[in-house]
């Protein structure tokens, strides 16, 4: 008995003590990182509330996939003060992109166009709430 507890235990133990040492280390997500996600989310639901497509989940998603996105530029960026003030342009385009590649793996590759939309309109709000206002 003790040769077979040993043999289904075992492994589950060293299992769960690799997955646990390698989850344990992982730090939790910067504020400016929820806050961007946030609005990000915020502004796709109501871009997609004022052009009358999608369902608001999907635009929430859409629009926080952008934040993410735009919140990942912001940290790329080489000078501190260029990581405190983003470029406009910039963050709708990276928005844009973010949101056109979420939007075509929930709606299957339609409105592309209306996708992009929601996505600057979700980078530019963010960048015209956060400038200058990074914890970076």
């Amino acid at each position: 008995m003790k040769l077979n507890l040993k043999r289904t235990l075992l492994p589950g133990l060293m299992a769960a003590s690799l997955a646990g040492g390698t989850l344990v280390p992982a730090q939790p997500a910067s504020a400016d990182m929820l806050r961007d996600i946030g609005v990000g989310a915020g502004a796709g639901v109501v871009s997609g509330a004022v052009r009358g497509r999608g369902r608001v989940l999907n635009n929430a998603i859409k629009g926080a996939a952008a934040g993410a996105a735009v919140n990942a530029v912001h940290g790329t960026r080489k000078q501190p003060k260029n990581r405190r003030n983003g470029n406009i342009i910039q963050d709708a385009a990276v928005g844009a992109a973010a949101s056109t590649v979420t939007g075509v793996i929930l709606n299957g590759g339609r409105d592309a166009l209306g996708h992009a939309v929601d996505g600057a309109a979700a980078g530019a709000a963010i960048n015209a709430i956060n400038n200058g206002h990074r914890n970076r």
